[in-house]
């Protein structure tokens, strides 16, 4: 088994005012040669977004963008039509393929926007773009694994399907519970990242906002040290 430690400190960090925004690889202004990304994944921003700001109308294409709402109410708009509001719980995926333009609005006048956006590399080029987005409960994630994200050439119930052989899942751990993961594919790796506690994975503590990076691995377990949220990225470290 091989390890990397991303502490939540060491993020890259942007404050626009509207936009408060912390890097885990280098994006926009920001760039550390050893965060470039891990195999495939590419971006993973924890964002905060002043009432009733956002991000105007931009392009994207050929990269699988995954959004998790956190706290708020995200209002988005595309060139494929698509007008919708993301709330905490559900998950929204765009696959830009040959290009889509979209913007991303906090909706809210009276509460900030919290989400995490995450961006991975697609394994099939142009492809038409496509949107989708899903509402998860917490309760069946408690203290078990719930994916949310699978490849979309092997569907599974209840995930949304991206062009990449990659699984997400995460799971809403009790204190001094534990929980196994095992790879889904042993040419991945996994990128473990702690939204909210603390948890132990063999003699690293990792708080809120840290991350593992772990490749090489049949499987791992996961203690939690107090009340943790945890998403594991399974994902290829081949580019």
């Amino acid at each position: 088994m091989k390890t990397i430690i991303h502490r939540a400190a060491e993020r890259g960090h942007a404050d626009h005012g509207w936009l408060n925004a912390h890097h885990s690889f280098s994006f926009a202004s920001w760039y550390d040669p050893n965060k470039t990304n891990f195999g495939v994944l590419r971006v993973l921003n924890d964002d905060i977004v002043a009432k009733g700001m956002g991000f105007g109308k931009h392009p994207h294409e050929n990269m699988e963008i995954i959004t998790l709402v956190q706290h708020g109410i995200l209002r988005h708009e595309d060139s494929m039509g698509h007008t919708s509001q993301i709330l905490p719980g559900e998950v929204q995926v765009m696959s830009a393929g040959t290009g889509i333009y979209h913007s991303e609005f906090n909706d809210s006048k009276t509460e900030e926007l919290r989400l995490f956006q995450i961006w991975v590399f697609p394994n099939i080029q142009n492809v038409n773009p496509r949107y989708d987005q899903k509402s998860y409960a917490s309760e069946a994630a408690h203290n078990k694994w719930q994916t949310i994200i699978a490849p979309i050439d092997q569907p599974e119930a209840k995930a949304i399907g991206i062009y990449q052989q990659a699984w997400f899942s995460q799971t809403e751990l009790d204190q001094d519970q534990t929980i196994d993961y095992t790879s889904r594919n042993m040419l991945n790796g996994a990128y473990v990242f702690v939204i909210e506690g603390s948890i132990k994975i063999g003699e690293v503590i990792l708080s809120k906002r840290d991350a593992m990076g772990i490749s090489e691995y049949e499987s791992f377990t996961i203690e939690a040290l107090e009340s943790a949220k945890v998403l594991v990225m399974d994902i290829p470290m081949e580019l």
